[in-house]
């Protein structure tokens, strides 16, 4: 991954994170320069998840209540099960996705992560993917739902699950490489 230095990216999480979809692109970002931000309801330690069984935990740097997105490039939001169901019940939650959205920055979400983006009612006219017990939910809202393992539709990046990490990783590294192409012009 090239060099992000400039970027400052947000993840939104709380217990019952999918371990990997979070782990893995904060990882990449950060060992790409990039500034991470994890933001959650609480600061205590959130509990992962590696499927149905407790993964690693990771202690907050922030609360939601506390975020302030004109700091940020680009939000993501893991999924899991219980994180974004839980995530879309906070309505700050909610509106930092509705900020992201507003301001045209980057978001990516995900597996289940999506229902955020459905809760937020950003969705609409959109390309999206997730988990396939999701699917129903994005088309709901409007979405053309397709099944790939990364769908890119203006700055918005959905994927299926932990399989396509590495191709939402991709997505997510090129869309701020874009936005390091736009701002130096």
């Amino acid at each position: 991954m090239a060099s992000l230095s400039h970027a400052c990216v947000l993840f939104v999480a709380t217990d019952g994170f999918e371990q990997s979809e979070l782990f893995e692109p904060r990882k990449a970002l950060l060992d790409a320069g990039a500034k991470v931000t994890l933001a959650s309801i609480k600061t205590d330690p959130i509990q992962g998840m590696k499927h149905d069984v407790k993964g690693d935990t990771i202690t907050p740097d922030t609360t939601i209540d506390a975020v302030d997105t004109s700091g940020f490039d680009a939000l993501v939001l893991p999924g899991g099960v219980l994180n974004p169901d839980t995530l879309r019940m906070q309505d700050r939650a909610v509106e930092i996705v509705r900020e992201f959205a507003r301001d045209g920055k980057t978001i990516a979400a995900i597996c289940h992560g999506p229902w955020l983006l459905v809760e937020a009612d950003m969705v609409r006219g959109k390309r999206a993917t997730s988990w396939p017990s999701v699917r129903t939910d994005l088309k709901n809202a409007g979405a053309d739902v397709v099944d790939e393992k990364v769908v890119v539709d203006g700055n918005l990046i959905t994927s299926r699950n932990p399989d396509d990490i590495p191709a939402f990783n991709q997505a997510l590294a090129s869309a701020l490489q874009e936005l390091a192409v736009e701002a130096a012009e």
